[in-house]
């Protein structure tokens, strides 16, 4: 499949890289650093990274204007579904290829390298430089290092095998990257935002069935000056409360008129939870986008029972909760 990827590279001039809407580290940094690998290997070729961006992560790199193409390439990284894709359609393209490692859901384009056993498309992608003719410099690895740190949660989820480990070691000394520098261009944060932090700490509800959630309103996001995808992203911090074996933030988007539900777990496997919302994801780190908060509170209730059921507990959990 590598090989088709690098046929279809060089077959087209202008070269469109998307990723999922809610934009992440490893979906950001593995279009930018597909792009910037591009362009190192084929100067003349117009390639642009696109999507809606987020203020949280200014210092990983620069999107491109979104433009219209009538002969492009369209390649697509970490979205496992085509109504996660942001601001492109494959159908809008004359090919398309999609780069993932989430579970397969559904067949979006014309060409899928889909390896869900791999920590993050970023990792994919580090696989993929090292065995086809696209180039690497620090920067395209140090985007790539970050993207993998990130999705693997610096290196803690069960993803991570020896062979991750070779990788990163390979990289970080071949093109002599910068860890401390990598970890303040993902970590480093405005004071407002640990200061939510605060917040989300003191508020988060808990049930008996150990379940952790809470509701991030507009008024919230407002009041302590983030955006809706940097408090969203903030359900990746509480992953070792003793309390709490899955948790998850509901954070209101007023500008796409909906509610992003972040579900993650250090144990119980929720993705098929969200699948039945429209949603999807990993087994322990899984997503929904819901209209109303009522339906984001559907899933927290049957988040609860189905911890209920995984523990065999009788309880109802904290009925004051809902």
């Amino acid at each position: 499949m590598y090989s088709e990827l690098i046929k279809r590279i060089k077959e087209f001039d202008t070269i469109v890289i998307a990723r999922h809407i809610g934009v992440d580290p490893d979906a950001l940094c593995s279009q930018l650093a597909l792009r910037d690998s591009i362009k190192l290997t084929y100067p003349e070729k117009n390639v642009t990274a696109i999507g809606t961006g987020s203020s949280k992560f200014i210092h990983i790199g620069k999107l491109d204007k979104i433009e219209k193409h009538d002969n492009a390439l369209l390649i697509v990284c970490d979205t496992p579904d085509k109504k996660r894709i942001d601001s492109a359609n494959p159908e809008d393209f004359k090919y398309s290829i999609k780069i993932d490692h989430h579970p397969f859901v559904e067949k979006t384009c014309d060409l899928e390298i889909i390896e869900d056993e791999k920590t993050s498309a970023c990792e994919i992608i580090m696989h993929i430089i090292k065995e086809t003719e696209l180039e690497c410099n620090t920067e395209v690895a140090e985007l790539l290092y970050m993207g993998l740190v990130s999705d693997s949660n610096r290196f803690l989820f069960n993803s991570t095998t020896p062979e991750t480990f070779r990788l990163v070691a390979e990289y970080i000394e071949k093109y002599q990257i910068n860890i401390i520098d990598a970890y303040h261009k993902l970590y480093l944060r405005p004071l407002n935002e640990v200061r939510l932090e605060g917040y989300i700490s003191s508020n988060m509800k808990v049930t008996n069935n150990h379940l952790g959630y809470i509701v991030i309103s507009d008024e919230i996001i407002n009041k302590y000056g983030v955006d809706s995808a940097s408090a969203g992203n903030m359900v990746n911090n509480y992953n070792f409360i003793k309390e709490i074996m899955v948790w998850s933030t509901i954070t209101e988007d007023i500008k796409n008129n909906q509610y992003r539900v972040s579900i993650r777990s250090r144990g119980p496997e929720i993705n098929k939870i969200a699948e039945k919302y429209n949603g999807g994801g990993h087994k322990m780190a899984a997503g929904v986008r819901v209209k109303t908060l009522d339906e984001a509170i559907e899933v927290i209730k049957e988040l609860d029972l189905y911890l209920q059921e995984y523990y065999g507990n009788t309880s109802e959990g904290n009925k004051n909760d809902n």
